[in-house]
């Protein structure tokens, strides 16, 4: 049952990039300005990507703590 949504999500969205690749500039910026709304996300999804962040940041200080501990 999900692959005949899928495939009916695609052939929307086809279809709208096509419509999309026809505007003038104009219509392009207004069309692709729109906010988009949040994505609601389960808990275990939420945690992973906080988990994610957290790693990310551990690292970033881990390379610039030996960036400057090599300066010396």
């Amino acid at each position: 049952m999900s692959t005949v949504q899928e495939q009916d999500l695609q052939k929307q969205e086809r279809f709208e990039d096509e419509l999309i690749m026809d505007l003038e500039r104009d219509q392009f910026v207004a069309e692709t300005s729109r906010p988009v709304p949040r994505a609601v996300l389960s808990a275990r999804v939420t945690v992973g990507l906080w988990a994610l962040r957290v790693f990310v940041v551990i690292v970033s200080l881990m390379v610039i703590y030996t960036f400057i501990d090599q300066l010396h």
